[in-house]
């Protein structure tokens, strides 16, 4: 025979074991300001709602509170690489300490699932960087009240980079003595603009350093990366900037599976300071940076537009520091 659901405990019935009205237990239940409930009372109820195993209606108490208590966080189209899982829990736990959620969600062109802020009616939806006009049209259509940043461009997400990691790789290999450098990138289109900043940021510090020359770049990933070490090596590159500790690893395993000297034929210097950078051999110089810091900050800028002030309007720089290890 097919089993039913058990009925889902209510304030009513915790009202009536007590014996006492559904107005003061849905008081003491929601924590409603400006009622003179004795402490007495609210922990008999407290207790009595525990022992029959009540569960709030989430719903129920966002429509009487106007609150769903969720941050909506609208992802660019991106790999969900270490920096970015770091960012995400740490907001993710600062958001969780003030108790709200924080959902993600990447919406995709000609994707057929509805909006989570149509569905979860989020108290912010926020963005890593500005929306589109369209975007925010659609947030304020569907009754969001919070959106950060407020501020829409034409085309969308804006990027700045938020340390001097590029220019610090640059300026690590050259004081290792390396003066014809390559850059690598990654091959994977989601990352393309962040690919320009980080390897243009690289260039310019070549270009403002006496000495050095930016000989050759190549896009690199799992099919090319041999292809890619022997055309550094062909061009006499001694030193190898790469976009992220995934790039450097899979020029690392290529060099090692030649024969190539690392660092002595050519160094290499990774960006992100993810766990595989320690745990190769030889491990991984790299660019530690403070992403928690970050994700602690969105998640503070999205607990202000909660609470209906101001939010800040500028970012912080974030810290980068160099890690060096054995591949320079």
């Amino acid at each position: 025979m097919p089993t039913t659901a058990p009925k889902r405990v209510t304030a009513a019935d915790v009202a009536r074991s007590l014996g006492i009205s559904r107005a003061t237990v849905g008081f003491v239940l929601n924590d409603t300001p400006g009622q003179t409930i004795s402490d007495a009372t609210r922990e008999r109820v407290i207790a009595e709602a525990k022992r029959l195993g009540y569960r709030a209606n989430s719903a129920a108490r966002a429509l009487a509170s106007g609150r769903s208590r969720i941050v909506l966080l609208v992802m660019p189209d991106w790999p969900l690489d270490h920096n970015l899982r770091t960012n995400l829990d740490e907001a993710s736990l600062a958001l969780d300490e003030a108790g709200y959620s924080l959902v993600t969600m990447t919406p995709h062109v000609g994707g057929k699932a509805q909006p989570l802020w149509e569905t979860l009616s989020p108290d912010v939806v926020m963005g890593l960087g500005p929306f589109t006009r369209e975007q925010i049209a659609r947030f304020r259509a569907a009754g969001v009240e919070h959106i950060v940043p407020e501020t829409a461009t034409e085309d969308g997400f804006a990027l700045d980079e938020l340390s001097d990691g590029p220019a610090l790789q640059v300026r690590h290999l050259i004081e290792r003595g390396r003066t014809r450098l390559a850059y690598a990138g990654s091959a994977d289109p989601r990352l393309a603009d962040l690919l320009a900043l980080r390897r243009e940021s690289a260039r310019a510090e070549i270009d403002r350093t006496a000495g050095a020359e930016l000989v050759t770049t190549a896009d690199v990933d799992a099919s090319n990366a041999a292809e890619c070490l022997a055309a550094f090596l062909d061009a006499e590159v001694d030193g190898i900037v790469a976009y992220n500790d995934d790039i450097a690893a899979l020029l690392l395993g290529a060099a090692l599976r030649a024969g190539v000297d690392v660092p002595g034929r050519v160094a290499v210097v990774g960006h992100d300071d993810a766990p595989v950078a320690s745990l190769l051999v030889p491990s991984l110089s790299t660019v530690h940076i403070d992403i928690a810091g970050l994700g602690r900050y969105f998640a503070q800028m999205a607990l202000t537009a909660a609470a209906g002030a101001p939010v800040p309007t500028t970012r912080p720089f974030t810290t980068a520091e160099l890690v060096v290890r054995e591949t320079t």
